[in-house]
């Protein structure tokens, strides 16, 4: 099979839920979620090709996510769509700091993920993670698609995710962190990430070695709306994050990696070139990627509005 077009392309991995978000016991809110999937809203909404993988039921609200997806121009066609199951529910309850705590309701075939994977090019941009990216039942499927594309030379970035409520239940899941890690090129990932990883990975130099022990030389490191620092094998800066009055702080982590990647297609930063870029650049990027997070948590939606993609693209 050969690239379907030329262009850098994006691909964002991950799985998909519908959001119900609750606050003092009343619903305030409801949409599409699924951290990748609202990476790629975000994407979609700035023009880029940005196609999202996942999996969907054969029912009213997996219907209803699809055309809202090309509502949003997400590339849709590489989204599984099951029988014998139904859409996953996430029921996010805000507490008085709008921070989320939730419920997953999950309903899955025995069969996931099965069908015709899309080829990732050289140009093309890779973004996956969640606790979906340590789960058995689509290890396989991931896997093969995650070694496709490293081995075409696609730019590939991981996001742990990882919350308290999934912390890990069996030795398999540590070697598959192991394994995303190693074959990605980027880890962003969050300081409660990695204390929910280990709780003796404690700062942002802990966190760079144990990425770097498993041979990923990138690190951006997020925490909580206070500061972002990135470390390389190169070198090292960190960045503030501007006060907020926040709203809700769903969606702000993935609103940050769309950020993160909308700075790496602007500075055309691609595998061939992603450990000579200098500092001045790096930054930029991040501060790109930090005003994008903070816009997301200044409203209820999961992704940048329209009135935020026509002030900055």
């Amino acid at each position: 099979m050969e690239n379907e077009q030329n262009q850098k392309r994006i691909f964002t991995f991950g799985e998909t839920v519908y959001d119900i978000v609750f606050k003092n016991g009343k619903v305030i809110s409801s949409n599409p979620g699924g951290a990748m999937l609202n990476s790629a809203v975000s994407l979609g909404r700035l023009g880029l090709p940005v196609s999202l993988i996942s999996e969907l039921g054969k029912d009213q609200i997996g219907a209803d996510i699809i055309h809202f997806l090309n509502s949003n121009n997400v590339e849709t066609k590489h989204i599984f769509r099951f029988s014998g199951g139904n859409t996953a529910l996430a029921l996010a309850f805000l507490d008085d700091e709008n921070n989320a705590n939730y419920d997953f309701y999950k309903f899955y075939p025995a069969l996931r993920l099965d069908g015709k994977f899309p080829v990732v090019g050289e140009n093309d941009v890779v973004l996956f993670g969640s606790f979906f990216a340590l789960s058995p039942k689509v290890r396989k499927p991931l896997m093969n698609f995650l070694r496709q594309a490293s081995k075409n030379k696609a730019l590939i970035i991981y996001d742990p995710n990882i919350r308290k409520s999934n912390v890990f239940s069996n030795i398999e899941e540590v070697g598959f962190l192991s394994e995303n890690i190693a074959i990605a090129d980027i880890v962003r990932a969050s300081d409660e990430d990695f204390l929910n990883i280990d709780p003796n990975v404690n700062s942002q130099e802990k966190a760079f070695r144990f990425i770097q022990e498993r041979d990923c030389d990138n690190l951006i490191y997020t925490q909580n709306g206070h500061k972002v620092d990135f470390i390389s094998s190169n070198f090292s800066f960190g960045l503030p994050v501007p006060k907020i009055k926040t709203i809700s702080t769903i969606g702000a982590g993935d609103s940050f990696n769309a950020g993160l990647i909308f700075g790496l297609c602007k500075y055309e930063i691609t595998l061939s070139n992603v450990h000579q870029i200098n500092m001045e650049t790096w930054k930029n990027i991040v501060k790109t990627a930090i005003n994008f997070g903070s816009h997301v948590c200044t409203q209820m939606g999961n992704y940048i509005s329209e009135s935020f993609v026509k002030k900055n693209h």
